[in-house]
């Protein structure tokens, strides 16, 4: 496999848990919001059909060299998902539309989510998934959430309601990140508190949040997989526990 760029620390943690949920290649995918292309990489890597969109010029420009240094196909659309060529990724006959929706980090930042995530449906084959990651529990709800443009956190309950809501089915989703994801929470409010200026505009705080604690080489990608090991295995034993969540639903076949 194509090496792959390195993840952050809780990025680590969320892979774990995504790639499980992830139906086997090839798959067309999308995903919203890919930051800089670290999962997109994997997810090219593994032989889906991948296209990313991301808002954030820099990001997007990252992730777009990071398929091209790799050598593998794909494409990164600097944009919204409106920019995207809805005539052939559409809803329709089969052989139109994506497979997988994925969004990860994302739904947090949009003030309509549950208008985004009807958009994103739309965009789906019938019996395609949606998989989507977000912050969990409101209660956690901290200074990195402001910093970084975050409107809201997710209860597990709330977010299986507002997938289905947006028309989907066999809803389901899991906890994860305990319990290192609780101390880099700490670790990462700390920040917010000392270092993080919040006299931005709640764009200008999503658009930084795909770049804060990206590592940039491989060494470091090989120090996070082996600092995160153990605390993946214990996470798959904690599917209730955890302060993020990864959910998902699929299109009803027509």
């Amino acid at each position: 496999m194509t090496t792959a760029p390195p993840l952050t620390l809780f990025g680590s943690l969320r892979w774990d848990v995504v790639r499980r949920e992830f139906p086997p290649a090839p798959r067309r995918v999308l995903e919203v919001g890919c930051g800089q292309g670290a999962v997109g990489v994997r997810l090219a890597a593994a032989g889906h059909d991948y296209t990313g969109v991301e808002l954030d010029g820099a990001s997007a420009d990252v992730a777009a060299a990071r398929l091209t240094d790799a050598g593998l196909p794909g494409r990164v659309v600097h944009g919204s998902v409106d920019e995207l060529d809805r005539s052939a990724a559409g809803p329709g006959p089969t052989d139109r539309g994506y497979d997988v929706v994925c969004a990860f980090e994302v739904l947090e930042h949009l003030e309509d989510d549950a208008g985004a995530l009807a958009s994103w449906v739309e965009l789906l084959r019938p019996g395609g998934l949606v998989l989507v990651s977000t912050p969990a529990w409101r209660a956690r709800y901290g200074p990195m959430d402001a910093a970084v443009g975050h409107h809201r956190r997710y209860e597990p309950a709330q977010m299986r309601a507002l997938l289905a809501g947006a028309g989907l089915a066999d809803v389901g989703g899991r906890l994860y990140g305990a319990p290192l994801g609780y101390a880099l929470e700490a670790v990462r409010n700390q920040v917010a508190r000392r270092r993080l200026d919040d006299r931005t505009t709640t764009a200008e705080r999503t658009a930084r949040s795909g770049r804060l604690f990206q590592p940039s080489s491989a060494l470091q990608g090989v120090a996070t997989a082996a600092a995160t090991w153990p605390f993946r295995v214990v996470q798959r034993a904690l599917p209730q526990r955890g302060p993020a969540l990864v959910a998902w639903g699929t299109r009803p076949a027509a």
